[in-house]
């Protein structure tokens, strides 16, 4: 059974608003959690009703139905700060204050679901990509085909970072929501770090896009984005900016994991990167030649 705030001709789906108390008269075996308000920008109060009310409500269905699992989908932004970490462990502290609305409004849904009777599993899956992205490489290709995109230069090594291909997630969501016994928080990746903008560029050159020429410092790109964020925060609050401080971290600070612990309970990623990749690229060729 699926359910979904959207309308969807689909079997065994429901329509409905997580915001709102579910009244639904069956019981699963299991419940997978994985609405969310996801996006650099937004006002906390709208992040809070979409991720911690809904998670609530759905936390609140299980114990009335007496339903024995529930895997959760949070984010391994929870661990996010604007510096480079590596080898990020289920164990490390949570980044304090949090780098946006989204990464505190997930870790406050991780809260609600450690309130909850049954076994629960808190997932935290790391910069997810894949066909049918609306998050992470639409902002990316949008600011490349617009002429915005820059390289952002660093000291040192060149920024490194772990992704998942969806496919690899999905897999990995139905093992732990199928393996008996498991509990707690688990970071995925597909186990494959990258080199960001050498990956960015793979991609660029597969979807036929200009190489990227021109370079700011991590210094600079992080400055306009202040000054942007302060201008639609005022002017334009409505409206997420083409330039956020979160966005320019994700390209310029390194985030890698040690997901030792999901490779040993849950097994490798079932698609690797350069599979992932191509698939994406394929997508996105159809998507742009259907208009």
């Amino acid at each position: 059974m699926g359910l979904g705030r959207r309308a969807a001709a689909l079997g065994n789906y429901i329509q409905a608003d997580l915001t709102q108390p579910l009244t639904l008269d069956w019981k699963p075996d299991v419940v997978i959690h994985a609405a969310a308000r996801s996006s650099p920008w937004g006002a906390l109060a709208e992040f809070r009703l979409q991720n911690v009310l809904a998670t609530q409500n759905v936390v609140d269905f299980c114990a009335a139905q007496g339903v024995p699992k529930l895997v959760y989908i949070s984010s391994s932004s929870v661990f996010y700060r604007e510096e480079d970490q590596y080898g990020i462990t289920e164990e490390c502290p949570i980044a304090l204050p949090f780098i946006n609305a989204y990464a505190h409004t997930k870790y406050e849904g991780e809260e609600v679901v450690r309130q909850f009777a049954g076994d629960s599993i808190i997932l935290r899956p790391r910069a997810v990509f894949g066909p049918h992205d609306t998050v992470l490489f639409p902002r990316i290709l949008r600011a490349a085909r617009e002429g915005r995109m820059a390289a952002i230069t660093r000291e040192g090594s060149p920024a490194v970072g772990d992704l998942i291909f969806v496919d690899s997630l999905c897999d990995y969501i139905l093992r732990a929501a199928l393996l008996p016994g498991l509990t707690g928080a688990i970071n995925l990746t597909n186990a494959e770090p990258v080199e960001i903008e050498a990956f960015i560029a793979n991609i660029f050159q597969k979807l036929g896009l200009p190489p990227v020429t021109r370079r700011t410092s991590r210094s600079r790109a992080l400055m306009l984005a202040s000054l942007t964020e302060a201008f639609y925060r005022i002017f334009r609050p409505e409206n997420e900016p083409p330039l956020t401080r979160f966005g320019v971290g994700a390209l310029a600070f390194s985030k890698t994991f040690d997901v030792k612990k999901c490779l040993h309970v849950l097994g490798p990623p079932s698609v690797s990167m350069e599979n992932g990749v191509t698939r994406f690229v394929a997508w996105q060729k159809q998507a742009l030649e259907a208009g």
